[in-house]
Parts: structure tokens; C-alpha cells; sequence
């Protein structure tokens, strides 16, 4: 069965089978190819239109484009928050994030680099995806995050915290959408 990178409308099979360096590494090619993205990009990388992007920007949930162009840490939020907003609404979303990486328009408050905390909760969510056993998930997140560089004096437990939400946040996210999917076939089904 086909999944998608988390995030993204790119499908693939396993995230274990993606790249050593990580599920972000996939995207830098087209990043760097194109000396960044532009706004019709990244919808297309994401399937979320334009408007919604330009919203998040407006908010202050993403960083303003550089000369029209998003960028790594651009993408790699807009990635998390469209992981996020079918379980969460978006203003506990930018508070989440905020309370990870400060300000969505400088760097020097983050703990952590955004492409790292995206590779960090999809490596959480592969790891997890068949087996979800609490009691030994704190542990799981804290060997996942030994393995990203922490900024800025950053407390490794409040990230462990951060990322148990947010694979909170994606999982019933998931489940939202198979819901939605099984019931709208039920209506076709028995609404003729």
C-alpha cells in the first residue's frame, strides 16, 4: 500500500526506505533546484492551496517568504502544520510550535532546526505506526531526539513532550480522515 510522505501529496512506500539522512532529504533536491520553492510549489509538494499557506504566513505561523521564495525551515513548518490540522486547530498548532522554536520568523530562539523536528516525528511515526505501547514511548522519543542536535539550551523533555502531541495530533488526524473516507462510502452505499 502507497503512503505519503507525512505532510505531502508525494506518495512512497515505507519511510524507512527514503533516505539515511532522513524524509526531509527528499525534498532539498527540488529546494535546491529551483533556488527555493515558489508558492504554486509548495502547494503542489503539500496539496494544500495557496490561500491556506498565505494564511499561515499572515498569522505568523510560517516565516514570510524570501523574495517570494520558501525555503527549508519555510517548508518543513509548512509540512508539520499540515500534519497537524485535522486533529488540531491551528491556533494551538502555531502555539505548539512556538513553544518549541519561539518566533516562526527567527532562528535564534529554536531548540531545535525544523527540518531536524520534521525528520524526528516521522522517524517517531514510522517507528510507532504498528505498535503504540505508552509506557515505552518517553523512551522511544528520547533515543529519536539523541540523535538531532539540540539549540539554544533546549530542554530535551519539553521536545520529547512537544513530539508526543504532535504524533498525538497526526495519528488522529489519520484516523479522521479513514473515518471520513469509510463513512462516505457508506453513503454512497446505502443512500441509492
Amino acid at each position: 500500500m502507497n503512503k505519503y510522505i507525512p505532510g505531502t501529496s508525494i506518495a512512497m512506500h515505507r519511510m524507512s526506505d527514503t533516505s539515511p539522512d532522513g524524509v526531509f532529504a527528499l525534498l532539498l533536491p527540488m529546494i535546491k533546484a529551483a533556488d527555493g520553492l515558489s508558492l504554486s510549489q509548495v502547494c503542489s509538494v503539500t496539496g494544500l492551496e495557496p490561500s491556506t499557506i498565505q494564511n499561515w504566513v499572515k498569522r505568523g505561523f510560517v516565516a514570510r517568504p524570501i523574495k517570494k521564495k520558501y525555503f527549508e525551515r519555510h517548508l518543513a513548518r509548512i509540512l508539520i502544520i499540515s500534519m497537524l490540522r485535522d486533529s488540531m486547530k491551528i491556533e494551538d498548532i502555531g502555539a505548539l510550535m512556538r513553544l518549541i522554536n519561539g518566533d516562526a520568523t527567527s532562528e535564534s530562539d529554536d531548540i531545535i532546526y525544523e527540518t531536524d523536528l520534521y525528520d524526528c516525528l516521522c522517524e517517531v511515526i514510522e517507528v510507532t505506526e504498528n505498535t503504540y505501547d505508552s509506557k515505552d514511548l518517553d523512551s522511544l522519543i528520547k533515543k529519536t531526539i539523541a540523535k538531532y542536535k539540540l539549540k539554544n539550551g533546549g530542554t530535551e523533555q519539553k521536545l520529547c513532550d512537544a513530539v508526543k502531541v504532535m504524533l498525538s495530533g497526526y495519528r488522529t488526524g489519520v484516523l479522521k480522515r479513514e473515518c471520513d473516507l469509510h463513512f462516505a462510502c457508506m453513503k454512497e452505499r446505502y443512500s441509492k
